[in-house]
């Protein structure tokens, strides 16, 4: 045991030695703030990294560009990490104590929000250390780390899974930032992440002048002079409301769900005397099971072939993602809380808190001796994290929210693990801050780097532990197969929902960046400035 502690301490070592690279590291991923399937800059700063660090690279993994397989070692069992770069649109914010977009962007860019780029760095690190021990100490054993990017519409995991890249691993470390309320440095035991399903509904005007009985074979058909077909942007306009009466009748009150919708586009630039061609908006519903996924897609699906028929418009429909719902593995789960007892807690020092305190005394707050969150500095039992999770849940709900990491865990015994994000202390009862200050805090090297570097030394100790551990593999292994009913194709494994040859879906008009000659411009138009141009009521 002194010998395998010995090891374990090089990997803190490890991380401490290089925490200074990996904090840059994180800013220069914070910076590029690149939303789904577009994190061109990202996926490609990743490659160049791991290949320079011996690993074999896939690029563009299951025909998705920004995707990534990294693959280092021999002999042993093969534990895998994962990272995730994707940002969200509209939510830019510079590291400053005040609102703020980020130099050179607007509000309506993208900007870190878990952030996915301390997650990214932090697995990467974790990686990175194991690695150099096992080297360094002749350990055999395998590493897999994955490239997952569009990680907020659940893109890529779902079509690894499909394509069978995670069939060979032997378990999956799945880190995050924590953000459940209080479920701070722990792991997750039973409860994991539900079902994440999401389709985009085109209508598309494709033959307008049939629609209407105006026309009379004595006279020229003129389209400005007949009633023109309703066409796209009322379908859209229709499917939208539509689906906001019928969301009641969808399921009954069997467990917490959530339906949320996002406009593609519509209508654009069309002559007033033709119909708007073409409209897209797309669905997305997270819940416990897949059966009620499924009564969700029903009705969805009802609702657009209705409004297609009564708009005159054509219908085509394209799945975005499909995910299971998560399985535990308490062996593994259990074994990557002994690694995060090891290291201990993260802590926090006066530079993040004083940060803290300036956002609090902008937002005309009293600062707090104690700005950040009760609980980020101490461990959390797997057990306590549990009821956490469970606490408003019915008895019958087995899972709760939706993550993709879901699809690694019908494939190999998977860990969730969560490290505490730092968050600011609320002055009183109800009281919300806004999104933009934990945004402008997951880029304060000092506040959000303890986070980050404590989930690489929890990631590098349990793949550590797992490289000189056969009996513990073989035990999550044997876990996973019960829970599976034999394992991968077992009487109660759940094959993956999509299609191995399912396609991308990177084709899409999702926020990007274009390039002008004036420079690089967000996709969607500039907001209004009110500083520059004050708003004025019905001005000519």
């Amino acid at each position: 045991m002194s010998e395998h502690n010995g090891l374990r301490q090089k990997v803190i070592g490890w991380v401490a030695e290089h925490a200074g690279a990996l904090s840059r590291d994180h800013q220069e991923i914070w910076s590029y703030a690149e939303p789904s399937w577009r994190e061109y800059r990202s996926a490609a700063w990743y490659v160049e990294r791991l290949k320079a660090e011996g690993f074999e690279v896939e690029e563009a993994s299951g025909d998705m560009p920004t995707a990534f397989v990294a693959r280092w070692g021999k002999g042993g069992p093969q534990i895998a990490a994962h990272a995730e770069y994707d940002a969200v649109p509209g939510t830019s914010q510079a590291v400053a104590p005040h609102r703020e977009a980020r130099p050179g962007s607007t509000y309506w860019d993208a900007g870190h929000t878990d952030p996915h780029s301390a997650l990214g760095i932090g697995a990467l690190g974790g990686v990175l250390a194991a690695k150099a021990v096992m080297e360094e100490n002749g350990i055999e054993g395998r590493i897999a780390f994955f490239g997952e990017p569009a990680e907020k519409v659940c893109g890529s995991k779902v079509i690894h899974a499909a394509r069978g890249y995670y069939d060979s691993l032997d378990a999956m470390i799945s880190f995050h930032p924590s953000y459940l309320g209080g479920l701070t440095n722990t792991v997750i035991l039973e409860t994991h992440c539900g079902c994440y399903w999401s389709k985009l509904y085109t209508f598309e005007t494709v033959d307008a002048e049939t629609w209407g009985a105006s026309r009379s074979g004595n006279v020229a058909y003129n389209t400005a002079a007949v009633a023109r077909a309703p066409g796209a942007n009322d379908a859209l306009c229709l499917m939208y409301t539509t689906t906001k009466y019928t969301r009641p009748s969808m399921l009954t009150n069997s467990g917490l769900w959530t339906l949320n919708e996002a406009i593609h586009g519509a209508g654009d630039a069309t002559a007033d005397n033709h119909p708007p061609r073409a409209s897209q908006i797309q669905y997305a519903w997270r819940c416990p099971t897949m059966e009620m996924a499924a009564e969700i897609e029903r009705v969805l699906d009802a609702n657009a072939e209705h409004v297609a028929g009564i708009t005159h418009t054509s219908l085509h429909v394209d799945v975005i993602s499909k995910t299971r719902f998560g399985i535990a593995n308490r062996v593994l789960a259990e074994a990557t809380f002994r690694a995060f007892e090891f290291a201990g807690a993260p802590t926090w020092g006066e530079e993040s808190l004083e940060f803290a305190r300036e956002i609090q005394a902008g937002l005309g707050l009293e600062p707090m001796d104690a700005p950040l969150v009760d609980g980020l500095e101490r461990l959390m039992e797997p057990a306590e994290a549990e009821a956490d999770i469970r606490r408003g849940l019915l008895p019958t709900q087995k899972n709760y929210t939706s993550d993709d990491y879901i699809e690694y865990t019908w494939h190999c015994p998977t860990v969730r693990l969560f490290v505490g994000r730092p968050m600011l202390k609320s002055p009183g009862p109800g009281y919300r801050y806004p999104d933009w200050v934990r945004n402008a805090m997951g880029g304060h090297a000092p506040t959000i780097d303890p986070m980050m570097l404590k989930a690489s030394e929890v990631v590098g100790l349990t793949m550590l532990d797992l490289m000189l551990s056969p009996e513990t593999v073989a035990a999550a292994r044997r876990e996973f197969n019960e829970r599976t009913g034999g394992g991968i194709g077992g009487s109660d494994w759940v094959a993956p929902l999509l299609a191995p040859d399912f396609p991308p879906p990177i084709g899409y008009r999702w926020p990007s960046y274009v390039d002008t000659p004036t420079g690089p411009q967000w996709y969607a138009p500039r907001p209004f400035d009110e500083r520059e141009r004050p708003f004025r009521r019905n001005a000519g």
